[in-house]
């Protein structure tokens, strides 16, 4: 029978200690959201606030009652009636923007990728210093380079000026990369031998051995660009091009108490949702991808 050393037990169970602050730490304001998200206006209002629910309702998202002073206000779903689809247009102009630059960016940089661990050309190296040394600019330097790029070419308040800044992904390509430099020449050589072409082999043999590498990116740049608020600011005008992140900023009035914290608060439950689900979904592709790459690199 093993014997575990009694300071290895104590450094664990401080381990499972940290571990354990840093979940709650974690959960807490995300459990606090839920609960404002189907109390009414009058347990939002309660001093001492209230760390359960006496009374569920869906009110926050749409009170049929409307306004009616002073336990009801409008909900979610009622808001903006001069923009179409109101706050779920909102959540669409979020969605396709986040899922077009997650899929577009990852399959530029996995290009880009497979071009410089897989094949040899004068100044590769270089080149592969180049991108890596773009990472060390900050973002907040390539805002206004950008934004009068755009503003020539037309696109202020459209989806062009969302989408196509942000599909250059140094970062992705270098983290893509490293996992390639790890495949064997082997397979490559064989599919070349049996007629394949670049893209052909780049399509069947690369991207499916890349799988977990690519989930585990593809879901750092949802986030980020599902999370994104400077750009957006800077480039969109109208109503009906704003993304959650811009609505967000004026969901709450400080003049206006608590009685609107329940419609803030469903909308970011509703805003945290699709991140939730794509990270359940994709777990442990994420996790391996992470592992793997961490090793390889």
């Amino acid at each position: 029978m093993k014997h575990t050393d009694p300071t290895t037990q104590i450094l664990q169970r401080v381990g499972m200690g940290i571990v354990l602050i840093m979940a709650l730490t974690t959960l807490i304001p995300y459990y606090w959201m839920v609960l404002g998200a189907f109390k009414t206006v009058r347990e939002l209002n309660a001093i001492p606030p209230t760390f359960v629910i006496h009374e569920p309702t869906l009110n926050s998202f749409y009170d049929p009652l409307g306004e009616l002073p002073p336990d009801h206000t409008k909900g979610l779903l009622q808001l903006y009636p001069n923009t179409q689809g109101g706050f779920m247009r909102y959540m669409f102009n979020s969605f396709f923007v986040s899922a077009a630059i997650t899929v577009s960016g990852l399959l530029i940089a996995a290009l880009g990728a497979f071009v410089l661990a897989k094949h040899r050309f004068p100044g590769r190296d270089f080149f592969f210093m180049i991108f890596v040394a773009s990472m060390m600019i900050p973002w907040q330097v390539t805002i206004i380079p950008n934004f009068l790029n755009v503003s020539r070419l037309g696109w202020i308040d459209t989806y062009w000026a969302l989408l196509i800044p942000a599909l250059a992904k140094a970062f992705a390509l270098f983290f893509l990369r490293q996992y390639m430099l790890s495949l064997p020449d082997e397979m490559l050589e064989a599919g070349r031998l049996d007629g394949a072409g670049e893209l052909r082999i780049f399509v069947t043999i690369v991207l499916p051995l890349i799988g977990p590498a690519l989930v585990s990116m593809g879901l750092f740049i949802w986030l980020n660009e599902w999370n994104n608020l400077v750009w957006p600011l800077v480039t969109i005008r109208s109503e009906e091009m704003r993304t959650l992140p811009l609505i967000m900023t004026t969901m709450i009035d400080p003049f206006s108490g608590a009685n609107k914290q329940g419609v803030a608060m469903a909308a970011a439950l509703l805003t945290s949702i699709p991140t939730l689900v794509l990270f359940v979904l994709f777990q442990k592709q994420f996790v391996q991808g992470i592992a793997v790459t961490s090793v390889k690199g």
